[in-house]
């Protein structure tokens, strides 16, 4: 099986050298993807791999550096009010979209006016502080805000604060052809198999950018990944399993890049998403979704998994965060998870159906996790989907419980407000607890470390009791890197940035 998908994706990349008739005289960066990315909406999408091709695709109005400190993107200069509900941007000026499009300060308010209000937007409880934009000259745009947001910046740094082309947007079908500013436009897209970006040869800052041509092909199975990377078909892949670490290091082909983490595995639990609302006893009672996780030996799952290489958890924020709670990661306690089913008045096995993205390490994982679920009191069916069909399913409610993750940001707003807020547009479990939301609003309204810090530790100790979502780890996004590759820095956000990267023949 493995064979076959590698000669297919090297007949893929065969195929396309030969449609063109200048393939020879190009450059080009073959990027090898753990999944195929879903939409090419900014503000719908919500697959990580996607940022992948947002990165080199659309340019954000601010961005961040190797530090995690904002840096001028589309905005050049920023200030707040005195009162911080009033965030004014200074626009950078000679900047146009793919399609000749001018951008401007009425090109940002359509951008975040569409994010708030577009149908399915995801980006919408990211920037639900903002309540109005105006434009106040052609290249200075306020944003109004409901109430101080401090998470607000660091939200613009992503999706949230990439630019679409206005004109071409509201007429066009932007999932399936995005005009953006970026360095790179869309040339194509093969569901499954590649999406290609050629260079725009308009773009405001050219030089950094090397590649003629930049194709990233999805390749769900690690090992494949890795195979067609050490046999010249990839330059670059973004996720190396655990397992692979020690070949890669001991080929002199390859360089190893392994950025500190920011993202994490969870389990969901759906406690109120669908239209026929959830009636299992993991959707009624806490107590048995605290069964569960009790029911995971976290550190057992990293050494057989990962080879000891990741992270146990049970938190949203790494403990490299200033905003990591300092609580004991729960041990597995068997006996205390049949207590608690019994105290629910569950019968065990109780039988659930968790929903796993079809990627050989998320099946792995999913398959540790339903052997130590059985000795625990729970009969846990596997249902295996392609990542995008399950971002669709978790969106909708169409599951019981769901393996899912998250790349991380480098705020903690953005690791937990959207999943946990009875407002966020990633609840997809529809958890909602008054109080936790009031400590979150408030934690995005205050810029003193130290009193985010003591609200987010409030939420993070009434997750432990409600258990609407199981943390099992911490996922560092190991690179390897063809030896052939200069230039390229892994940034802790565990994005491909192409600034400055060159590749020798």
């Amino acid at each position: 099986m493995k064979i076959c998908a590698r000669f297919f994706l090297g007949l893929s990349g065969l195929i396309l050298l030969g449609a063109s008739g200048i393939a020879q005289a190009e450059t080009m960066l073959r990027v090898g993807l753990s999944s195929d990315p879903d939409q090419l909406d900014p503000a719908t999408s919500r697959s990580y791999t996607g940022r992948f091709v947002f990165n080199a695709l659309c340019d954000r109005l601010v961005d961040i550096d190797a530090h995690l400190d904002i840096v001028p993107g589309l905005a050049t200069q920023w200030s707040w009010s005195a009162d911080n509900k009033a965030l004014t941007l200074r626009l950078r000026q000679g900047v146009v979209f793919h399609d000749g499009e001018k951008f401007d300060a009425a090109a940002v308010k359509y951008n975040i006016e569409r994010d708030l209000t577009l149908p399915g937007s995801t980006r919408k409880s990211e920037i639900s502080s903002v309540s109005s934009v105006e434009v106040v000259d052609p290249y200075t745009v306020v944003l109004h805000l409901k109430n101080p947001d401090a998470a607000l910046l660091s939200q613009l740094t992503d999706r949230a604060g990439a630019m679409l082309a206005p004109g071409a947007t509201a007429k066009g079908n932007v999932a399936a052809h995005p005009v953006c500013s970026g360095p790179y436009q869309f040339d194509s897209r093969v569901q499954q198999d590649r999406i290609v970006l050629t260079k725009f040869n308009q773009y405001w800052n050219p030089k950094p950018y090397h590649f003629d041509r930049v194709v990233f092909l999805p390749v769900p199975d690690a090992s494949v990944r890795l195979a067609n990377l050490r046999a010249g078909d990839l330059d670059l892949i973004d996720w190396v399993s655990a397992s692979d670490v020690g070949t890669v290091t001991s080929d002199s082909h390859l360089t190893l890049a392994k950025p500190t983490p920011l993202g994490y595995m969870s389990v969901v639990f759906n406690i109120g998403n669908g239209q026929n609302k959830p009636t299992s006893p993991l959707a009624a009672d806490a107590r048995v979704r605290q069964a569960f996780s009790l029911g995971i030996d976290r550190q057992a799952l990293n050494q057989v998994v990962f080879a000891g290489q990741y992270t146990p958890a049970n938190q949203p924020f790494t403990d490299a965060s200033p905003y990591h709670v300092p609580l004991p990661i729960p041990s597995r306690d068997v006996a205390k998870a049949k207590a608690l089913l019994a105290s629910a008045g569950v019968t065990s096995p109780l039988h659930v159906t968790m929903v796993v993205p079809n990627e050989p390490v998320a099946q792995q994982v999913a398959q540790v996790i339903q052997s130590m679920e059985a000795e625990a009191g729970f009969d846990v069916s596997l249902q295996m989907t392609e990542h995008a069909t399950l971002l669709s399913r978790l969106s909708s409610g169409d599951f019981q419980l769901a393996l899912s993750s998250w790349s991380g940001r480098p705020d903690p707003d953005g690791d937990i407000y959207s999943f946990i807020s009875s407002h966020g547009a990633l609840n997809d479990g529809r958890y909602s607890n008054e109080q936790v939301d009031k400590w979150l609003l408030a934690a995005r309204q205050i810029n003193n470390q130290d009193q985010r810090k003591a609200l987010y530790t409030n939420v993070v100790r009434q997750l432990q009791i409600d258990m609407p979502v199981a943390y099992l780890y911490f996922e560092p996004r190991i690179f390897a890197i063809s030896a052939k590759v200069k230039g390229f820095v892994p940034y802790p956000d565990a994005l491909l940035r192409l600034a400055d990267v060159t590749l020798s023949q």
